[in-house]
């Protein structure tokens, strides 16, 4: 494939963009302890699986520079669901729930019997995006009970894990560009909620 830039460069993007998805999840976690966020104990089983199927097919499709975001991505989400076992709120895992694993699976079955990861990788994109709706319109509608330098932070780990690719190569660049895009409605939406509220008071990030 042809490169955008050297080897080199995208080892230090892929890097830069892993830690900074690590400084990221510090502000989450630490609101997860003193008790200002309680994380969905269904979403993020949900998201741990979800996004395990995802870093699985990137490793199978090769992924190089840009792998080290979707280790930290998918290491902190399942760091967050165990987490939330004790410091979370609701069920495991709720009805619907049980239709969003049966699609993973069919992914995983499609993977299996056509060496291809992709159906399996878009699968997992196209049930993460309902997940992710309904976070933006809860970051609408409620901001202040997002961390916001959670999110600026991430958009810029991600923006760099799509530059680290390196190529257009869809199968590799589709999940970093996905959480990109989903981050910036996050952020978005974080903002247009609070300058419908400019009275409200921010916390402490």
């Amino acid at each position: 494939m042809d490169l955008w830039v050297s080897i080199d460069v995208l080892i230090w993007l892929g890097l830069a963009s892993a830690a900074l998805s690590t400084v990221g999840y510090l502000p989450y976690l630490r609101d997860i302890i003193t008790g200002r966020t309680q994380p969905q104990r269904a979403c993020w089983l949900i998201w741990s699986i979800l996004g395990s199927v995802a870093l699985a097919s990137q490793i199978s499709e090769g992924a190089m520079a840009s792998l080290g975001f979707a280790v930290v991505q998918v290491g902190g989400t399942i760091l967050v669901f165990a987490m939330s076992i004790i410091c979370g709120v609701g069920r495991f895992l709720r009805p619907g729930d049980w239709a969003v694993l049966a699609l993973a699976a069919f992914g995983l079955i499609l993977w299996y019997f056509t060496a291809n990861s992709a159906y399996a990788l878009g699968i997992t994109i196209s049930i993460s995006l309902l997940g992710g709706a309904l976070t933006v319109a809860k970051a609408y509608c409620d901001p202040q009970s997002e961390t916001l330098s959670t999110w600026v932070t991430f958009w810029i780990a991600s923006a760099l894990a799509t530059l680290a690719v390196g190529a257009w190569e869809p199968v590799l660049i589709a999940y970093p560009l996905y959480l990109l895009t989903l981050y910036t409605a996050i952020l978005g939406a974080i903002a247009l909620g609070r300058s419908q509220s400019p009275n409200a008071i921010i916390p402490a990030e």
